[in-house]
């Protein structure tokens, strides 16, 4: 019996007369696989409740941010007493101190660190950074960016050349409204190729500012790095005095609490953290080295403000799931319920008989519709989606809601119960058989 949901549906269509696409961010519409976005009414732990009284085993978690779950009782009271002393102040304050100490503990890459309001502020600004770096130190000329396919770095105009996240979701390769010149200075090329690296920083390495990229895309699906191909880069972008930027929004706190720079020891000169440090709220900070940081205005020339900047509700969510998560063997349990969910989700497709490629790096996960390895975006892209969209509407009505494009990643939190897993892999393997 199909779920009800005659609320979302007059829902959307109210909000398709007022928001483009009856949606504030397009990864939320189902486009891609057909049907009404849910409306959602309530969450708590690991579930979400729509406008019309269904709930659903959730691993979209707004997108990975609540790696502890909806509406931890803790983090709750703290927005709580922090929005009583007030939101928003336009001023320091201590919190902003203390996020950017626990942050800086867990990277330690990060010696200076700047609060922003979202991930795509964090990345445009850390390449501002670095390119202002250069140019304060007499290479004005080192202009370009390199960037991967498939990556997804914020909407910002200079990174929307082959992204991944909503781009790669809607089919949408180029964004009109971007000029030629705003991307004439970004190279992009296909991740996990550390000879396609190699070719261009040797041709162009003087004029090359910075490289930006996700450690594990996430933005695509779910893609690990091969083998050496992060040492790669780190060695190559050092003899060329390229400045290294780890977008780790998404895998900062979720592949391990150091990230995926701690997970595979690589040192990068820069960092973009978002989505878990703000237990919520909206939130980015970017970091590196002082020597680039003290760039940044008011020490220096590269300007760079926002209004909302460290506001205290945000830094004090931060900080409530920091704490949380540095409680004794948490990560040690979202690794178990993690590889439980992985090995499960990949013995129902098995025994399914359907052909799939799932891929894990702590926290998040995806399982690709291919009989071919994934690797890169020319490689993921070959998924069948039209399979993966009956999966998912099969899914969603078993009671799982998992993000509505074959590629973007899931993820596992806290709030995930072993009964929760159990119950979302006989749903996946339901969904499976009735979706052949």
């Amino acid at each position: 019996m199909n779920k009800i949901t005659t609320k979302s549906r007059e829902l959307h269509k109210l909000a398709c007369s007022l928001i483009p696409g009856g949606v504030n961010s397009p990864v939320r519409a189902f486009k891609a696989v057909g049907g009404n976005p849910l409306f959602i009414d309530h969450a708590k732990g690991s579930r979400i409740f729509d406008v019309d009284g269904n709930d659903y085993i959730d691993y979209v978690l707004s997108w990975g941010p609540l790696i502890i779950g909806h509406a931890h009782p803790e983090v709750v009271e703290t927005i709580k007493q922090t929005a009583e002393l007030g939101t928003s102040f336009g001023a320091p304050t201590l919190l902003e101190i203390k996020l950017a100490q626990e942050i800086k503990k867990a990277y330690p890459s990060m010696e200076m660190i700047r609060a922003v309001n979202s991930g795509t502020e964090a990345t445009m600004s850390a390449i501002r950074a670095a390119r202002g770096f250069h140019s304060i130190n007499g290479e004005k000329h080192r202009d370009k960016l390199i960037k991967f396919e498939g990556c997804y770095h914020g909407h910002c105009d200079g990174l929307l050349s082959k992204a991944g996240s909503g781009l790669a979701t809607l089919g949408i390769p180029e964004c009109p409204g971007v000029p030629e010149s705003y991307t004439a200075s970004t190279i992009t090329l296909p991740y996990n190729d550390l000879s396609a690296v190699a070719a261009v920083i040797k041709q162009e390495g003087k004029n090359i500012a910075a490289l930006i990229i996700e450690p594990v895309a996430g933005n695509m699906g779910c893609v690990p790095p091969k083998d050496g191909f992060l040492e790669g880069i780190r060695k190559i972008t050092k003899e060329y005095g390229i400045i290294l930027i780890f977008d780790e929004v998404m895998t900062g706190f979720r592949v391990s609490y150091g990230g995926a720079q701690a997970l595979y020891g690589i040192k990068p000169d820069m960092t973009c953290l978002g989505k878990v440090i703000g237990g919520g709220l909206p939130v980015g900070v970017y970091g590196g080295s002082s020597e680039i940081m003290s760039n940044i205005a008011p020490l220096g020339a590269v300007y760079q403000a926002g209004t909302l900047s460290g506001n205290p509700l945000a830094m004090a969510a931060g900080l409530k799931t920091l704490e949380i998560l540095n409680r004794p063997h948490t990560y040690e349990m979202l690794e178990q319920r993690s590889a439980m969910l992985y090995e499960g989700l990949k013995d129902a497709a098995k025994k399914a008989g359907v052909s799939t490629k799932s891929y894990r790096v702590g926290t998040m996960f995806c399982a690709y519709f291919t009989d071919s390895e994934v690797f890169d975006w020319d490689t993921a892209k070959k998924s069948d989606t039209k399979r993966f969209a009956r999966y998912f509407e099969m899914l969603l009505e078993n009671g799982v809601n998992i993000a509505p494009s074959q590629f973007e990643a899931g993820f596992m939190s806290t709030a995930h119960s072993e009964r929760d897993i159990e119950d979302t892999i006989k749903a996946s393997y339901e969904a499976l058989i009735k979706s052949s």
